[in-house]
């Protein structure tokens, strides 16, 4: 625990100006990032006496052993930096806004030749409009469902809509009227995309002018006596209104808003937010924090505004914010809203009226949130502790491991030997600081090495940062360093576990004392009876079958391995995917796909001659050779094999097709159910 004095700055040193502050631990990591008005007001109060300060101030303060600061020039470019640091850092004692659940949204992928209407979760993708969010995704195929009779739009994957495209022949919706089918060509790409259009001008809420029309063209069908066409009418009319039936009028027709209601107590927060776009209710999600630091319910508003709208822009902030309390500078964030949305945004507390009685409700909202969370909570935070304080006791440690490290290793017959790390903090998977290994040192199948190489280089790499970081160097820490953001094996665990039995716990155990670090603990799990090794014993410490910390050591390694082996997978499919053309340089992916596009696949483009590559826009002569080299040096590719049958399939087109590759961690692969025990043995 530091002592806030050791590293208070200087009288005058702060300047008296907007800017954004930021306080590392002892190990450099950023713990807190916070933005003034004035820089030497705020900061002056977090350094008086700490027994005046918020009992979660002065944790902060205390964890903390120095400050920095930058200046901006005004709020508004203070508010965007906080912001930006936030993401970037995930402070542990700032408040951070939890998604009680994914939201699904309703997205049409305007950025598609034949833009396709689809469900989607996570992060935004420029170039798709997003609906929503929904509670359930069940709820956006219903809806679209009933417009697909009227906006007959694609939905179908890309894989269906290609081979449509090969075979002539549509899929079922195409049969059944609700796709236009443009695939076979049924319509143009320009009429397709005018119907996307309507689709998403509908769902933003302009509904009674499109219906208006379709009544006024069901008249006239009748008054021709064109009977079944205005029955078709009709009935459109009527899936059209069913539709809208499925989020109530609320608030005036064309009134976009979102309402935000906080509930709180001392310890957490939830918030919940209503969007209305053209009167109607189109979207609800929900928050819960943690609260960290000493805030008010302005400051939560704020907080929320930034988690909300940080990343939108456009029509993705409506034209009408209403909260429950405004932050304490309003202005700025005001006008940060109206930036975003490049016209004004009002920010304002309801006061009477429908707006008042609909925020009422998302207040209801709220505190049930809150509650759910609560009971939930309470038995989550109890089990977790408790796990903690078992795994502590078991191995005879001095207190609570909060940070755990697990290390595992993979390979597939001793090929593509990899390894994985996983971070749990406070009983809680932290992702963003997984990390993977490729095993560099040797060649071949030996997971005791393997084990030993991985721990030597990420406990080196900790080594390093600290010593880089200046904490072993007498007199004052620099308050900066060269790229601003904290080094990624800085932070050290006080429990590393290791995917194995008593000869990887040797190895891992060898590896930091070779290094000279011993204030980390080290143990194993192995995978036959669930036994904890530990260092330099002859038996293991088996903890109970119904023991928490058992529990929490079997998650974590399980996490490991399913780390391990993911990008085991994937670095094996890049090997088995390899192409001559990664060798030609220069070459990058826009220009392979373009080749491989012109020509149809590798074995047509290997048989080409240079003149006819040089026809593909972008390649000249020069590159023309040194892919013809690299398909001449290249040996011709073994064919591929239909297992089922046996036959030897001539067409290389599969390999183009194949899936992208993803990125371990990012996209998970879990093992099929019905994986054969054989592949299950040889994979580790």
């Amino acid at each position: 625990m530091a002592d806030p004095s050791s590293y208070r700055p200087k009288p005058g040193q702060i300047p008296d100006s907007p800017g954004v502050y930021r306080f590392r631990d002892e190990h450099r990591r950023v713990i807190y990032v916070g933005k003034a008005k004035s820089l030497r007001q705020r900061l002056a109060s977090y350094f008086q006496d700490l027994a005046n300060l918020h009992p979660r101030t002065r944790t902060m303060v205390t964890t903390a052993a120095s400050v920095e600061w930058t200046v901006v020039s005004t709020e508004v470019e203070a508010l965007q930096l906080e912001y930006s640091w936030i993401k970037e850092y995930d402070p542990r004692f700032n408040v951070k806004y939890r998604d009680d659940k994914s939201y699904p949204y309703l997205a049409v992928t305007m950025n598609e030749q034949f833009p396709r209407v689809q469900v989607m979760r996570g992060q935004k993708k420029k170039g798709v409009r997003y609906f929503g969010p929904y509670g359930h995704a069940w709820a956006i195929r219903d809806t679209v469902d009933l417009l697909l009779r009227v906006f007959p739009v694609r939905t179908c994957s890309a894989g269906v809509f290609r081979n449509a495209e090969r075979t002539g022949r549509p899929c079922l919706l195409g049969y059944i009227g609700k796709c236009s089918a443009p695939c076979v060509g049924r319509v143009t790409p320009e009429e397709h995309r005018e119907l996307a259009e309507e689709f998403s001008d509908f769902m933003t809420g302009r509904t009674g002018t499109y219906i208006r029309r379709l009544e006024r063209r069901m008249t006239d069908a009748a008054e021709d006596m064109e009977y079944e066409r205005a029955g078709r009418l009709r009935d459109d009319i009527g899936a059209l209104k069913k539709a809208m039936e499925k989020s109530a009028v609320v608030l005036a027709d064309a009134t976009d808003a979102d309402l935000i209601a906080l509930a709180e107590d001392e310890l957490e927060a939830a918030v919940q937010i209503f969007h209305v776009r053209g009167g109607r209710v189109r979207g609800q999600r929900g928050w819960v924090t943690d609260k960290v630091e000493a805030v008010t319910t302005g400051d939560l508003v704020e907080h929320a505004l930034q988690q909300l709208y940080g990343e939108e822009t456009g029509d993705s902030v409506p034209k009408e914010v209403l909260v429950p309390a405004l932050p304490d500078l309003v202005e700025p964030v005001q006008e940060w809203l109206t930036e975003r949305r490049g016209s004004n945004v009002s920010l304002r507390i309801p006061q009477r009226g429908d707006k008042k009685a609909l925020m009422e409700t998302v207040e209801r909202n709220a505190l049930h949130s809150l509650a759910l969370h609560k009971t939930k909570r309470a038995s989550d935070l109890t089990t977790r502790s408790r796990a903690l304080e078992e795994i502590a006791e078991a191995l005879d440690l001095d207190s609570a491991p909060l940070r755990v490290e697990c290390y595992d290793i993979s390979h597939l017959q001793g090929d593509d030997v990899v390894a994985s790390m996983v971070v749990f903090e406070d009983g809680l998977a932290r992702k963003s600081e997984y990390r993977r290994f490729q095993i560099k040192g040797f060649e071949g199948q030996d997971d005791v090495r393997s084990m030993h190489e991985v721990i030597t280089r990420r406990f080196r790499r900790y080594l390093g940062e600290k010593e880089k970081t200046g904490e072993w160097a007498d007199g004052e820490v620099s308050l900066t360093e060269e790229d601003g953001r904290p080094k990624r094996f800085a932070y050290p665990p006080q429990l590393v576990v290791v995917d194995g039995g008593k000869p990887q716990v040797a190895a891992a155990q060898r590896a930091l004392d070779e290094l000279g670090i011993d204030d980390i603990a080290v143990c194993g799990l192995a995978k036959r009876l669930e036994e904890v090794w530990l260092p330099g014993d002859d038996d293991p410490v088996v903890l109970p079958r119904t023991s928490e910390g058992l529990y929490l050591l079997q998650r974590v390694r399980d996490e490991a391995h399913r780390f391990a082996i993911t990008y085991q997978r994937t670095k094996r499919a890049r090997r088995f995917r390899a192409s001559p053309l990664d060798d030609v340089p220069g070459l990058g992916e826009t220009r392979k796909q373009a080749l491989i596009k012109h020509f149809g696949s590798v074995k047509k483009l290997r048989s080409a001659t240079i003149d006819q590559i040089c026809e593909v826009p972008g390649i000249g002569r020069k590159t023309a050779e040194s892919i013809a080299v690299a398909f001449a040096q290249a040996a011709p590719a073994a064919p591929a094999v239909n297992t089922a049958t046996g036959e030897i399939m001539e067409d290389e087109d599969h390999v183009e097709d194949a899936a992208p590759e993803t990125t371990a961690g990012v996209a998970e692969e879990p093992v099929s159910a019905g994986a054969s025990d054989e592949r299950r043995g040889q994979e580790r």
